[in-house]
């Protein structure tokens, strides 16, 4: 993947006073927070939450899916109330979601190659891109391997190479790390850390202790409000994954 996506003086994300409406019911009611570039590594955030109505829609907002009621969103520099902007910003992400399910008999080449032939920008090489992130998730060994058969870690890393292929400005992991062995759950999360050279990631989970082995900030969801002045992460080597000395938390109410 080329490097210095997150490298800019842009916040990849900006969130004022967003809100989003579904029927008489407010879904998201205070959206605050600022994604940046972090002293650990490249931008990351994570949000804690269960899975409900008021995290999908805050993964629709970050994909450019639907538009705010209210309030300001910036994503990667473009206005989230103007479509083209939308657009714009949905090529240049990659959602990674435990929920989604695709067919158990794809094969692990072929769905990151489907996934390529959506997103990949004309005159790419194809082939190539999917070949190097096989490669860089220590994939290529399961490539010919069906979904369905290869173990909860492997699926998880092919749905993140599936999200990583057209190489974005912004990865959205969707309880990616929810409901995984230890070990399995520290193996993901060196993958990630190692994608944050490249991209921004923000990172929804229930559990916070996940959350803080790949992102430097984690920030609560609460009956739609979101509101960031998370403290950072210290970790006493940031070279080893989980250790850290305080809890990351201001948890708003």
């Amino acid at each position: 993947m080329e490097s210095g996506h997150a490298v800019t003086a842009i916040a990849p994300v900006l969130a004022a006073g967003v809100g989003v409406r579904y029927d008489s019911r407010w879904v998201l009611r205070t959206v605050s927070f600022r994604l940046d570039q972090s002293d650990l590594g490249g931008a990351s955030l994570g949000i804690v939450t269960e899975r409900s109505p008021a995290a999908s829609t805050l993964i629709g907002l970050l994909t450019g899916k639907i538009a705010p009621d209210y309030g300001s969103l910036r994503v990667l520099g473009y206005d989230m109330n103007i479509r083209a902007a939308r657009a714009a910003v949905r090529r240049q992400t990659g959602t990674a979601s435990r929920a989604s399910h695709p067919v158990g008999s794809t094969r692990i080449r072929a769905l990151v190659e489907r996934a390529a032939r959506h997103t990949v920008l004309p005159g790419s090489d194809r082939r190539l891109l999917v070949a190097a992130i096989l490669d860089r998730m220590a994939l290529t060994p399961w490539a010919d391997v069906a979904l369905g058969a290869a173990p909860m870690l492997i699926a998880r890393k092919a749905k993140l190479a599936a999200a990583c292929v057209h190489q974005p400005k912004l990865l959205l992991l969707d309880s990616l790390l929810d409901h995984l062995q230890p070990l399995d759950r520290t193996v993901l999360a060196d993958v990630i850390r190692d994608l944050r050279r490249d991209t921004a990631v923000m990172a929804i989970g229930s559990d916070a202790d996940s959350l803080e082995l790949v992102c430097d900030q984690v920030i609560p969801l609460r009956g739609g409000i979101l509101v960031g002045a998370p403290r950072p992460v210290i970790r006493q080597d940031a070279t080893q994954v989980g250790e850290h000395l305080v809890d990351v938390g201001d948890r708003h109410h």
